[in-house]
This record gives structure tokens, sequence and C-alpha cells, in this order.
């Protein structure tokens, strides 16, 4: 005995228009935070930099002292 589908195909069609469209922000929003934490490191590695130049600086100063 073959079961009757419970739903029409209009509302099959919504449902998988649906998913498609959620899959599709998601790999936005996923992409988009991909890049943010690209950023956010860069800027991570440079006030690392910076904050390394200036503690040398500052050694420096107090060893001319």
């Amino acid at each position: 005995m073959k079961k009757q589908n419970q739903f029409s195909r209009e509302v099959k069609e919504r449902a998988v228009r649906l998913v498609q469209e959620h899959s599709a922000d998601e790999g936005e929003r996923i992409k988009a935070m991909e890049r943010e934490l690209k950023e956010l490191r860069r800027a991570n590695e440079i006030l690392k930099s910076a904050s390394a130049f200036f503690a040398q600086a500052a050694l420096d100063r107090e060893l001319k002292k």
C-alpha cells in the first residue's frame, strides 16, 4: 500500500523555497562574519606590533636616563 502525500505540491514547493532562502541567508551571514574575523585579526596584529614598538621605545628612554 502506497501512502498518499500529506501536503500539496504548492506547500512542498514553498517549503523548499523557504529552506533554500534560509541556507542562502546563512551563507551570506557566515561570509560576512568571516570577513569581519579576518579584519579583526589584522587589527589585532597591528595593535600587537604597535604595543611592542612603544614598549621598546619606553625601555630605550629608560636606558638613556
